[in-house]
């Protein structure tokens, strides 16, 4: 019914937008000119400006709405586009920004990679391949290095140079000891004693670990002992959930090496040096690096839609916009610990007693950050997606963060997310101790009558497995609706969070009409759909959704259809379509009904 309510008022704004004063923007524009169709501007930001003048001088031109058109082209930010409250329209006279006609134009946050010459004499590479091999230097951007965790090569995504010949590919440790804060591994086969940049990913149940490598000391044994820097060394050994299994169910938990010249060794692999900034590429078969085009990306935010608690940002459209290149590359600096969902740790650590006054069985507290994005909302309402397509993201593709609400997203595409692609509401992030049932002081803070409905989110949590194709936190009427989730590697649709059986808020949510499949690739204590804590009044029908993958590092079998995780109550079930009722559960309340 929402969905309804929702799509008869934007098309009511949009067919009130037939009268409205017209901004174009072209990428061979000038931001002096008037910004017409024969003299457009360069920028989205000198059109917001225009756009924001004739709202403050009450022009004429703003009363039916605004409508920035971008012509086709790609618009590369030297700055994310900031959208604030004086930007606001109203619901007879909104701000839409849409592209010209059928081709959309491009905001990306990504700049070129050119200059490549071919060869290099660099020691450090695999002496077969150092005649295959490319080199480029880094590209500067406002004037610095630009270092990167991501390069997309003629729009593919090449692979950071990793231990094993594939992707994905992992092998188990040994031995993990906080103790001394070291994990043995096999020795590698490889001579990485020199490789100042070496990473480890952990596979650690439902999330992962990024740990920037400190010393290796082979132990003569067929094993090597790894040590890693701070801070992610302390976060990784002090805080117990997740952490790796030795001897599980199904064997040890796994890990892979990467980000060395050293591991330089297969087509469509790269590397970056430190501190040169030279990057690597091995071309993959029939490559003409002559003519291929390379970009890495330098924003890790493209657009951020800001308010205040007092003055909202509100009746902002985006229709037919395509969202590229933003960045993901903070683990290079401080490595990256997660909690769950993609959230990293700011500090966390087991209690020695376990107990606090919310909850007497809680034996360990965290801290967390929110993932960075490429698009950003907070106190916002009536902030419209539709028809978008987001690809060559870093991290998360749209965060409706804190405070949004009446808005929508609907009938986006999602492609090659490295994190979440559609995130929202609060996780207890920052200063507030994740674990402690949030109930803001002012209600109107909570992200509520939100729509995601008819998306289709494909090869998302490619970078951070631990994300989630949607992930919506404490939220209220929230419609996840229609959408088409595949190819990820933790759950599908996820909602809830707090592990608390007591009310925060979250209520009245429903999941309905999705298609889900290809999830639980690579983690487990999954679901297609998975849902934590107390959310009364709330749905989930009509979902058609697959068996999880074999996740092939998992150290159990804990992923399911539908995950009931901590304390989840107050949920209706019914009406889904599963190959088999593979249900998970874990202490839910009374107020959860299942009817399938």
């Amino acid at each position: 019914m929402k969905t309804t309510i929702l799509s008869a008022i934007f098309l009511l704004a949009v067919g009130a937008t037939a009268h409205a004063g017209d901004i174009y923007v072209s990428v061979t524009g000038n931001d002096k000119a008037a910004g017409t169709t024969a003299e457009p501007l360069l920028t989205v930001d000198a059109a917001l400006r225009q756009a924001r003048e004739w709202r403050r001088l009450g022009d004429e031109r703003a009363a039916g709405g605004i409508n920035i058109i971008l012509k086709g082209g790609t618009y590369s930010l030297d700055r994310p586009v900031f959208i604030r409250p004086e930007d606001s329209g109203t619901p007879s006279s909104p701000t839409v920004i849409r592209s010209c006609g059928d081709t959309p134009a491009v905001i990306s946050g990504g700049t070129g990679v050119s200059g490549w010459r071919r060869g290099s004499d660099d020691p450090r590479l695999p002496a077969h391949v150092r005649d295959k091999v490319w080199v480029s230097d880094a590209p500067t951007w406002n004037g610095r290095i630009v270092y990167t965790r991501q390069l997309w090569a003629g729009g593919r995504k090449a692979v950071r140079a990793t231990q094993f010949a594939t992707p994905y590919t992992m092998e188990r440790m040994a031995a993990f000891s906080p103790e001394d804060e070291s994990i043995t591994i096999p020795t590698p086969a490889a001579d990485l004693s020199d490789a100042a940049q070496l990473e480890m990913t952990v596979h650690q149940r439902w999330a992962i670990a990024i740990l920037r490598v400190r010393e290796m000391r082979d132990m003569g044994n067929g094993h090597t002992r790894v040590w890693f820097q701070q801070p992610e060394s302390r976060l990784e050994f002090a805080h117990p959930w997740p952490q790796p299994v030795i001897d599980g169910e199904r064997g040890n938990s796994s890990f892979c090496l990467g980000n060395a010249l050293q591991l330089l060794d297969s087509p469509g692999e790269w590397y970056q040096d430190y501190p040169s900034g030279r990057i690597f590429y091995y071309p993959e078969e029939g490559e003409d690096m002559t003519s291929a085009r390379f970009t890495v990306p330098v924003l890790d935010n493209l657009v951020n839609i800001s308010g205040t608690r007092e003055r909202h940002v509100t009746n902002i459209m985006f229709e037919n916009i395509t969202f590229m290149h933003s960045a993901w590359a903070r683990p290079l600096y401080e490595g990256h610990v997660t909690l769950q969902g993609g959230f990293r740790l700011i500090d966390a650590y087991k209690l020695a007693t376990p107990g606090l006054p919310h909850k007497a069985r809680l034996e360990n507290q965290a801290w967390i950050a929110r993932p960075e994005a490429a698009v950003a909302a907070r106190f916002a309402s009536d902030i419209t997606f539709s028809n978008c397509r987001f690809t060559h993201i870093g991290a998360t593709a749209l965060d409706l963060e804190y405070a949004v609400s009446s808005s929508a997203v609907s009938g986006c595409t999602f492609t090659d997310i490295g994190g979440t692609a559609v995130m929202a509401g609060y996780f207890g992030e920052g200063g507030f101790e994740t674990h402690i049932p949030y109930s803001p002081a002012v209600p109107a803070d909570l992200c509520s009558r939100l729509t995601i409905s008819n998306n289709r989110i494909d090869d998302a949590t490619n970078e951070d497995w631990g994300c989630a194709a949607v992930s919506a936190g404490y939220v209220s009427e929230t419609d996840i609706v229609q959408n088409e989730v595949s190819n990820v590697n933790y759950s599908g649709i996820c909602i809830g969070w707090g592990w608390t059986p007591r009310e925060s808020g979250m209520r009245h949510n429903r999941i309905t009409g999705n298609n889900v499949r290809d999830y639980a690739k690579m983690l487990y204590d999954a679901g297609g759909i998975y849902t934590l804590s107390n959310q009364p009044g709330s749905v989930i029908s009509g979902n058609t959704i697959s068996l999880p993958a074999e996740a092939p590092y998992a150290t159990n079998s804990r992923a399911f259809c539908i995950y009931f995780d901590e304390a989840t109550d107050g949920f209706t079930v019914e009406n889904n379509i599963m190959p088999e009722p593979l249900f998970g559960y874990n202490r839910p309340g009374p107020a959860l009904i299942v009817k399938d």
